[in-house]
């Protein structure tokens, strides 16, 4: 950090170029002609999940949906998820719906205006509760996300582990530092975040055209690629998910996924899940399930492995659609009913049984 050696320097080399440059290069986003922050909070809990260009739809439809923060609080958990559904991460949506809950009821439908303050609300973490904090009541709460670790790392030449605990400290209180040098501490954290969105990016910064070219560490030492420092991911879980589909004229039996496990209260189908991949249907583990669906049902196929990579893990499932004859009076396993396809529509399901759901009928 020593290329600036003390606040007027941050200030004229590193904060005012900054916000020059987003006057210049900043994208016309929904959510930056506002300073309302029920919008700012719906945005940035959308973008937590997703790149820009893919959570702004989700935006925009979630603003139709929920125009307030009442509308949102009396919405039925299950059209929520639905909305959300292909985003990830379900328990956030959860939280977003129980945070509105909270501002509508007990706060009077105003959220809280100091990042303090912002904190104590429902799933709002300390990036979140800066965003809204800055955005809406210009505090000078800075915003330290992905975008803000690679400019700082790169543009201070920091070597630490952004992964550590020590880390986080070290940026944190330096973007803190800077922010408050700031005029307009809305912009300037509109500003940071968007510079590594768009100029100092993860893979081929735009060096040639950056305004901190000459003072940047990286870039002198040809560093981009190096900074910031990030220690590897831990491996990817694997998981086979086999599918037993269930269907009877034109309807399909569906299930709650009740279990503490990834995508909670959404909805899919009988599930086994192995070790590894199976290739025959008798090769599935017996079981009440098994035997009910021989017993019952005619398989009619099997999909082609069709995979969702999550955070720490990657699910590989294949789905094998079974055919119980029309007339025929059945009781389902535990936890099943049948729906229509309208039915379907309207339930909240992982992204993978969406898309097979569409192959089946469409």
């Amino acid at each position: 950090m020593d290329w600036f050696s003390d606040s007027d320097d941050l200030k004229d080399g590193f904060v005012n170029p900054l916000t020059v440059w987003y006057e210049y290069h900043k994208r016309d986003l929904p959510w930056r002609h506002t300073r309302d922050p029920y919008f700012i909070w719906l945005s940035e809990v959308i973008l937590q999940q997703t790149r820009v260009a893919q959570g702004r739809p989700y935006y925009e439809r979630f603003v139709a949906a929920y125009p307030t923060v009442q509308s949102m609080s009396d919405a039925d958990e299950r059209d929520l998820l639905r909305l959300w559904q292909g985003l990830g991460y379900y328990s956030r949506a959860r939280n977003m719906h129980r945070t509105a809950q909270h501002v509508a009821g007990p706060l009077g439908g105003q959220f809280p205006e100091t990042y303090h303050e912002l904190l104590k609300l429902p799933g709002v973490g300390a990036y979140t509760a800066a965003a809204i904090a800055s955005f809406a009541f210009n505090e000078k709460a800075a915003v330290v996300d992905g975008n803000v670790y690679r400019v700082l790392a790169r543009v201070f030449g920091l070597e630490e582990d952004i992964t550590t605990t020590q880390a986080k400290k070290t940026f944190s209180t330096l973007a803190n530092r800077l922010i408050q040098l700031s005029d307009n501490p809305a912009t300037y954290n509109q500003a940071i975040m968007e510079f590594g969105a768009i100029q100092c990016t993860p893979v081929s910064p735009d060096c040639l055209l950056c305004p901190m070219q000459q003072r940047c560490q990286a870039y002198l030492t040809g560093r981009q690629r190096e900074l910031p420092v990030k220690s590897k991911k831990n491996a990817v879980r694997e998981r086979y998910f086999n599918y037993i589909v269930i269907r009877q004229g034109d309807r399909i039996a569906m299930k709650e996924r009740t279990q503490k496990d990834i995508w909670q209260h959404l909805y899919d189908f009988c599930l086994i899940e192995t070790e590894e991949p199976m290739e025959a249907f008798r090769e599935l583990p017996e079981g009440a399930l098994l035997n009910w669906v021989l017993q019952e049902g005619i398989l009619r196929g099997l999909s082609d492995e069709r995979t969702q990579v999550l955070s720490h893990q990657r699910i590989r499932a294949r789905f094998w659609l079974v055919e119980v004859p029309e007339g025929r009076n059945v009781s389902l396993p535990d936890g099943l009913f049948f729906c229509k396809p309208s039915d379907t529509e309207r339930l909240p399901k992982p992204i993978l049984v969406v898309d097979y759901l569409k192959s089946l009928y469409f």
